[in-house]
């Protein structure tokens, strides 16, 4: 018998929170957190937004859940929306972002399945990537931490170096049916493509007839100060995944697709039998009443170049510590140089929450609703923490 009836699947910190407001978290012993984490990039408008709190309660007096054979009038609603402020044509809704992954690969085989290409089924990836961890979703990541005990890895997904349109071209072959990417890798260090990268890709998938799949669960809705990332690089993709900040907190994810991928996707194809209920579609109404608000997202922007700023002068104030500050929007990395655990572990202890990511990069992923007086209390706990940090004795192990 275990000592705890979950399964060990977490490394948890020792800490449990009881309320959350705006950018705020309380703990159960009343400590009060600023928390730049957001449930990792998923609490896109904070804690307890009332708007969002509005709109989960009334919802929740009429209706929780009904199946997808029948009509969600929200549902049309919210897909109506993304379609009229994307690329897209058409929207499938599901219930997180490993979800929207795989709606995005069986959309992509099916596209080539049925315009006669029935051996097209490769998906060609980049390293570093995270896409989820289903067995297919870990398989296109590549990483083989995340693969190890779990049998085979699913076949048609090739890892590639990042950068290197050359390599890109040299592994496309007659089965290669799409590129997938994140314009910015989350999980991989907030390692933001280059903009040339993302209009290579683009160009390359028109050349060869293949399909661009864009991976922005952690990176999209309002994140970087755009709707979506992709926006920055002036391309368009095929078909997104989404998830985290569509909900606000709400499970819920999506696929977005061009007419002539979704038109694919008939019945019997794929389905899932939580996604798009009424709750999670309320939900999403309601962030997209506030994201989508004219002005919103200059806000965003606003927010990020003051973060930035105050960022880089403590940066440069402790070349002992931190290395550089990575990322776009309110999507941001400190480069640690030590094991960015003890940073991160600093910061919290200085009542900042944040999440580690590879290549030692503390993600600071605040929600988009921070104000000046957010920003200038997290830069005053990253001084706190960077100085608690040398009286331990953290510094000793920098790298150099």
């Amino acid at each position: 018998m275990s000592a705890n009836a979950l399964f060990p699947s977490y490394a948890r910190a020792n800490l449990s929170f009881v309320k959350g407001e705006g950018a705020w978290l309380e703990s159960t012993d009343g400590r009060r957190y600023l928390d730049f984490a957001a449930g990792i990039a998923v609490n896109s408008l904070g804690h307890a937004h009332p708007h969002l709190v509005e709109a989960l309660k009334s919802q929740a007096e009429n209706l929780w859940h009904v199946s997808n054979v029948f009509e969600i009038p929200g549902q049309e609603r919210l897909g109506q929306r993304l379609v009229d402020n994307t690329f897209a044509d058409a929207v499938f809704f599901c219930n997180s972002g490993g979800e929207a992954m795989e709606c995005a690969f069986k959309s992509a085989r099916r596209y080539h399945y049925d315009n006669g290409d029935t051996d097209r089924y490769e998906i060609l990836t980049f390293e570093g990537a995270f896409h989820g961890r289903t067995l297919a979703t870990i398989a296109a990541g590549g990483n083989p931490k995340y693969m190890t005990g779990f049998g085979p890895k699913a076949p048609g997904f090739t890892s590639l170096p990042l950068g290197d349109i050359e390599v890109v071209k040299a592994a496309i072959s007659d089965k290669t049916a799409a590129i997938l990417i994140e314009p910015i890798q989350g999980e991989g260090g907030i390692r933001l493509v280059p903009t040339a990268f993302m209009k290579q890709l683009r160009a390359v998938c028109d050349e060869h007839g293949l399909l661009l799949i864009l991976d922005e669960i952690q990176c999209g809705v309002g994140r970087t100060g755009k709707f979506f990332a992709y926006e920055w690089s002036g391309i368009c993709p095929d078909i997104m995944a989404i998830a985290k900040g569509i909900g606000g907190g709400f499970p819920m994810g999506a696929c977005l697709a061009v007419d002539k991928v979704a038109k694919n996707m008939v019945p019997g194809t794929h389905g899932s039998t939580f996604g798009g209920n009424p709750m999670a579609m309320a939900v999403g109404n309601a962030v997209l009443d506030v994201v989508l608000k004219p002005g919103f997202l200059a806000n965003v922007q606003k927010s990020c170049l003051k973060l930035k700023q105050k960022l880089a002068a403590v940066v440069d104030l402790n070349p002992d510590i931190l290395e550089e500050i990575r990322g776009e929007g309110l999507m941001l990395g400190l480069k640690s140089r030590v094991p960015v655990g003890k940073l991160v572990d600093a910061l919290r202890d200085a009542g900042l929450l944040v999440v580690g990511a590879g290549e030692d990069v503390a993600r600071l992923l605040p929600p988009l609703i921070i104000n000046d007086e957010d920003i200038a209390e997290a830069v005053s706990r990253i001084e706190i923490a960077l100085k608690a940090m040398r009286e331990n004795g953290d510094v000793a192990e920098a790298g150099s």
